[in-house]
């Protein structure tokens, strides 16, 4: 089946074209809640995370310019919305603090890293900060590049690695602690 390009439906939704505009949302729904199920912790807030962010594209589709993937602008959206959340709704928690996954279903992603790694990984994500969470995120779960990284989050490419390099030395003391606990 003939699938339109992401331009393609940016441009038929600008024309008003709903149809246009629910597909690139189903398009990238499941990656969005999932970035923001692993960034907030939560379902729920993932969720509103979700609709704000897609609201925000919705209302800045005009702006969109075609230079780079639609899902790197997306994402780099996602990725402001994020920060304004934390900004938002934890007034009284600073952007390095994240806290715990709550205790709901997890997400189908969740559960595969639990399998591979446990509980570990996972809770090791939650501590890190912010600015380093979103670049592990981006990374290796939205899988871009240094240079779309640095260009969603308007910082230089070096400084995406040296913030990738930091959170995997991190990451690994933590799940190196973790096993010698077990």
């Amino acid at each position: 089946m003939f699938e339109k390009h992401d331009d393609q439906l940016v441009a038929s939704a600008l024309k008003g074209q709903r149809r246009a505009w629910i597909t690139l949302i189903k398009r990238y729904e499941k990656a969005v809640f999932s970035y923001g199920v692993r960034m907030t912790g939560s379902r729920d807030d993932a969720a509103d995370l979700m609709q704000d962010i897609f609201v925000s594209v919705f209302k800045s589709l005009g702006n969109y310019r075609g230079e780079g993937s639609f899902k790197g602008w997306l994402f780099k959206v996602a990725h402001y919305r994020c920060i304004e959340f934390y900004r938002k709704r934890k007034p009284e928690q600073g952007l390095e603090d994240i806290p715990e996954p709550d205790s709901g279903q997890p997400c189908p992603e969740t559960v595969m890293l639990e399998t591979l790694s446990g509980q570990a990984l996972l809770k090791a994500m939650q501590t890190l900060p912010l600015a380093q969470k979103a670049v592990v995120e981006l990374k290796f779960f939205g899988q871009f590049t240094f240079d779309e990284i640095a260009q969603q989050t308007g910082l230089s490419p070096n400084t995406v690695k040296s913030r990738l390099y930091s959170a995997l030395t991190r990451l690994k003391v933590l799940m190196e602690d973790e096993h010698a606990k077990a």
